[in-house]
């Protein structure tokens, strides 16, 4: 880093140095580390120490369906969710995952494999989570087939929607577009449903949801998920999955989770120390930062995100996504002019949409966002960036 070489300068001189520097500016990938000076100033309140004996099992609960899951846990989760309000936990059965992809591979299984016709189609809303795609093709399951944008889908028999609230990429609220109860199943992802990124406006209470570890807290080699799920047919058929996928789950990683969403609940009413409040602030600042940008120019569009009341928070609060939906105004590969500065994004055809689109994440490390603001600025208008 530009910074480390010569401590004599400052912060934004290193930044400068960067934006004119070969570096690349990798915001393709969704790596949440911007959230990392918070838990550095939490210092050994989140230290977890295992001794050499322990957790040496595959078991955790036997009585449980998903019997690799630690029982403090599922505690901590059932706190977390009570304490933000965003999710219903009550008659529900919690399997964890790693990460919520695994859990997400688990539930097509577990709904395809229960459903009478198959294969059974996947559909997602364009624009959708790019890795959806991969998720629902990868293995050639015979099982469930991917059929594409959830708008267009007119096939006969079972289906099985992909729905992400808010949206990754787009960061718009969504709720199922196709509709047909008699032959259909809907999964809700909710990896971003946290006060940080949107207004916590109901208790979500779907048949089966999906959360994940790293989006809430920026933990993501942790590789930690869970599902709330209502059916015991699919949370048992999802435990099968992961049975003979991985074996269970990490014992270390699910006891290091329970010591962080503790803390997550334990403080997420007290102001200066509410990791929340930490997280939407900071959001808050790049989406200020980011507009402000676009708006200065006439090259690039962004989503419009109504404010809305947050149950949490208590007040009417701005959408501050972990993904910009980053358009230009002309007929132009965005990604390919961006990568011509030295930025890298995931390009709007893997979500289902049009090269003019980007999916920015605005989940990196504070000097790498800001070097992406300077950079971005250079080529903010239209009659300078003609090929």
């Amino acid at each position: 880093m530009v910074g480390c070489e010569n401590s004599k300068k400052s912060d934004s001189d290193s930044n400068k140095e960067k934006c004119l520097s070969d570096d690349v500016i990798n915001l393709d990938q969704g790596d949440p580390t911007a959230f990392q000076e918070y838990w550095m100033k939490k210092k050994d309140k989140c230290t977890v120490v295992i001794p050499g004996w322990d957790l040496m099992s595959y078991f955790s609960d036997t009585t449980n369906v998903c019997w690799f899951l630690e029982p403090e846990l599922e505690k901590a989760i059932k706190a977390l969710h009570g304490a933000i309000g965003n999710a219903a936990t009550e008659e529900r059965y919690i399997v964890v995952g790693t990460g919520s992809s695994q859990l997400c591979q688990a539930a097509l299984f577990a709904l395809s494999s229960l459903s009478e016709v198959k294969p059974v189609s996947i559909v997602a809303a364009v624009p959708y989570y790019s890795t959806y795609v991969e998720e629902a093709s990868y293995v050639q399951s015979s099982l469930y087939k991917w059929e594409g944008d959830a708008r267009t889908f007119d096939k006969n028999g079972p289906y099985i929607e992909l729905v992400t609230s808010p949206n990754n990429p787009d960061g718009t609220m969504r709720e199922p577009v196709v509709n047909r109860r008699e032959d259909g199943k809907v999964i809700h992802d909710f990896a971003y449903y946290w006060p940080h990124y949107t207004s916590i406006t109901r208790r979500q209470d779907h048949d089966l949801m999906l959360f994940t570890f790293s989006k809430i807290t920026g933990h993501a080699g942790s590789r930690i998920g869970w599902a709330l799920v209502k059916d015991v047919e699919v949370a048992k058929k999802m435990v099968q999955y992961l049975t003979i996928n991985s074996i269970g789950v990490s014992k270390e990683s699910q006891t290091r989770a329970t010591t962080i969403l503790n803390e997550l609940t334990k403080t997420c009413r007290t102001q200066s120390e509410s990791f929340f409040e930490y997280g939407y602030e900071k959001m808050k600042s790049r989406w200020e930062r980011l507009l402000e940008v676009v708006e200065s120019g006439d090259a690039f569009t962004l989503p419009n995100y109504p404010q809305a009341f947050c149950n949490f928070f208590g007040k009417t609060i701005s959408t501050s996504p972990a993904f910009a939906w980053l358009g230009y105004k002309e007929e132009r590969d965005l990604g390919s002019l961006l990568k011509e500065k030295k930025v890298l994004t995931r390009g709007g055809d893997r979500c289902g949409c049009d090269k003019k689109y980007v999916r920015v994440s605005m989940l990196s490390r504070d000097d790498d966002f800001d070097v992406f603001i300077q950079r971005l600025a250079t080529i903010k208008d239209l009659k300078c960036n003609q090929p």
